[in-house]
């Protein structure tokens, strides 16, 4: 098999699992790039165990990187669209957690969506590669398909991006050091679920919405893609936050992005290029994985943004008020 990323540096334990979790994504790439004239990837099929509607090109995605990453040392294969963990090769030593397709009630309307996934040591079962293994890590990256396919990777020792080359046939090296920017002023969060988040939350989102006459004395502007690959995407490049709370919903009580496969490799991404990533309070990475697909809420982005948001949840109840407009900590 041709070599499908470009970088000598990269570990030789995890270079055949990334090999071929590049191969499929090149493919998956070319694939979106011609849906709805070959077949129809955003077509409803099914629903999975989170209660999530599946796509056909969550399925699609899913079978093809099981098969692609047999005979690379993956021995436990846990996915989003998995009830339980699969089996790979029996002998092998790692453990590969993975959303095949991120963002995919986006698929039928061209807004980038996305792989995520994450690359740990086997343990001694199955289900104690991944409980419990949160801050044991090996690397983690997403490939993100928009107007250019491209790959963001970490091993802990920095985040690097590639991009793909259609025409080499290979993810590229174009940035061996991603440094999240310090200075922005874009938040991202849902804000039509504004009612249901907790008083910190909200409390800093009309800190943010106040603008240059609120507290923290500046305005800014607020993004929201619905696609997790997109946003941790944009604040890797251009700084800022993403929220994606708690909150009093049925179903959404412990948050709704999953730990393993989801904000545990965007957080290990997030931090590796200087940021931060928490559920609000405490650091992702040191959460420790009690189910497959457990929930957490998710706030990563700039490091000073990240640890306001913490500072919020330590505020007594009373300067969390909707009403409260003194938050003299918090200025600018």
């Amino acid at each position: 098999m041709p070599a499908m990323i470009d970088d000598p540096e990269i570990p030789a334990r995890i270079a055949p699992v990334l090999q071929a979790l590049c191969g499929v994504g090149a493919a998956l790439s070319a694939r979106i790039a011609r849906a709805g004239l070959d077949e129809k990837l955003g077509e409803s099929v099914g629903t999975n165990l989170g209660g999530d509607g599946q796509k056909a090109l969550d399925v699609i995605a899913d079978e093809a990187f099981m098969a692609a990453l047999r005979g690379t040392g993956v021995r436990d294969y846990a996915s989003e669209e998995q009830d339980s963990i699969v089996t790979l090769d029996p002998d092998g030593d790692l453990a590969l957690a993975i959303d095949p397709l991120d963002g995919s009630s986006n698929i039928d309307v061209n807004i980038s969506i996305g792989t995520i996934f994450s690359i740990l040591p086997a343990g001694a079962t199955g289900m104690d590669s991944f409980l419990g293994r949160v801050p044991d890590q090996i690397a983690a990256g997403y490939i993100i398909y928009g107007p250019q396919t491209a790959l963001v990777l970490s091993w802990g020792q920095g985040t690097r991006r590639y991009v793909l080359d259609r025409d080499g046939g290979a993810f590229r090296l174009v940035e061996p050091a991603v440094r999240i920017p310090a200075q922005s002023t874009e938040f991202a969060i849902n804000t039509s679920n504004y009612r249901h988040w907790p008083l910190p939350i909200r409390a800093y989102i009309d800190d943010c919405v106040a603008g240059a006459e609120g507290v923290r004395g500046q305005n800014f502007n607020m993004r929201w893609v619905a696609s997790l690959v997109a946003e941790t995407h944009r604040i890797l490049t251009r700084g800022g936050i993403f929220l994606y709370p708690r909150d009093s919903r049925k179903g959404y009580e412990a948050g709704r992005l999953r730990l393993l496969y989801e904000c545990a490799p965007i957080a290990m991404l997030v931090e590796q290029a200087g940021g931060m990533a928490t559920d609000g309070q405490a650091p992702i990475l040191s959460l420790a994985a009690t189910g497959l697909h457990q929930r957490t809420p998710l706030v990563f982005g700039s490091a000073d943004k990240v640890a306001r948001v913490t500072a919020y949840h330590d505020l007594p109840a009373a300067e969390t008020a909707a009403l409260f407009h003194e938050r003299g900590l918090f200025r600018s």
